[in-house]
């Protein structure tokens, strides 16, 4: 059981206007994103690149718990590499990333992330690999 992580913000964070829950006592990380017109691509689905940053970010914080266990702050992490896949459009409403790790040491962390609406339908999941970073 982990504690509750407080997030650290970001500008990227700020700009597309995600929010992040760290309360996961499992060490899980979540990633809700109200989709607006902004988010849209020219097809009025959400866009690729986002539902890339919300899996990338989903996964990323599940790694930074991770790697903090009992630690009260996480710990920078930096993604070596991300791959996804894109299952379904995601038109409107609430979408949710939720990230989870699925393995590694003590340098290098492997997580998952997928996004789904409220319902529970699947839009797009990755998978990435993390490294513990100094800032």
């Amino acid at each position: 059981m982990l504690p509750a992580h407080v997030p650290t913000g970001s500008g990227a964070q700020s700009l597309v206007g995600y929010k992040i829950d760290l309360s996961d006592p499992a060490g899980g990380a979540v990633v809700r994103l109200t989709i607006e017109a902004r988010h849209l691509n020219r097809n009025g689905t959400l866009q690729g690149g986002i539902q890339a940053m919300l899996l990338d970010a989903a996964a990323g914080f599940a790694a930074s718990r991770h790697l903090a266990g009992d630690a009260p702050e996480i710990v920078p992490v930096v993604t070596l590499s991300l791959n996804i896949n894109y299952l379904a459009p995601a038109l409107g409403g609430e979408v949710t990333a939720t990230g989870r790790v699925q393995g590694g040491g003590r340098k290098v962390v492997y997580a998952n992330a997928q996004i789904a609406d409220e319902g529970g339908k699947l839009f797009s999941q990755g998978s990435g690999i993390f490294k513990r970073t100094v800032l």
